[in-house]
């Protein structure tokens, strides 16, 4: 299901995101020490290689909120880039940490003058996040940045669960369209 806003296509697939070929970039559900791990983390390192972890080893660790940008390696993508998302229940306030993940990943992708970016569910699976609120603030971030958009032209949510996927879904249905 694609809706354009603002003159940028969102757009909710379900699938891997470790499989999106036709993006400039994707963003990886990180840990703070940016490492292998599992979900969304242990794919796309599986598939970029060690080269990534490589890359990744300087940057750590990050902060709830935190993005930062390494290159695709064997991923079908350009670069990857890296946030790392609140623990639901721990790291306060949940919210606007979420929002920040999804706005510093954007303004990333927007300074590298990408012009597409993918995104996993973040925060929604070890990390606790209630799917239903996080979709809510992800709807409330991405929207409010896409004004200052120049270069990003596409943002996809990849979306792995049959049920976030209809969530997703339903909210989109709900955005204006143009």
């Amino acid at each position: 299901m694609k809706r354009k806003i603002n003159n940028i296509e969102i757009e909710i697939k379900k699938g891997n995101i470790a499989d999106q070929p036709d993006l400039d970039v994707v963003v990886n559900a990180a840990n703070a020490q940016l490492a292998p791990g599992g979900g969304v983390a242990g794919a796309i390192h599986s598939k970029a290689g060690p080269n990534l972890y490589a890359e990744c080893r300087p940057l750590a660790p990050i902060a709830p909120g935190e993005a930062v940008i390494t290159k695709g390696y064997g991923l079908p993508n350009k670069f990857v880039i890296h946030c790392l998302g609140p623990v639901y229940g721990r790291d306060k306030p949940e919210d606007k940490l979420l929002s920040s993940c999804y706005t510093n990943s954007i303004a990333l992708a927007e300074k590298r003058s990408l012009t597409s970016i993918g995104f996993p569910a973040i925060s929604t699976g070890i990390f606790g996040y209630p799917a239903h609120l996080a979709i809510d603030v992800v709807f409330k971030a991405v929207p409010a940045i896409l004004p200052e958009l120049e270069h990003v032209k596409k943002i996809r949510f990849v979306i792995f669960s049959e049920e976030d996927f209809h969530l997703y879904e339903s909210i989109l249905k709900e955005l204006a369209t143009e």
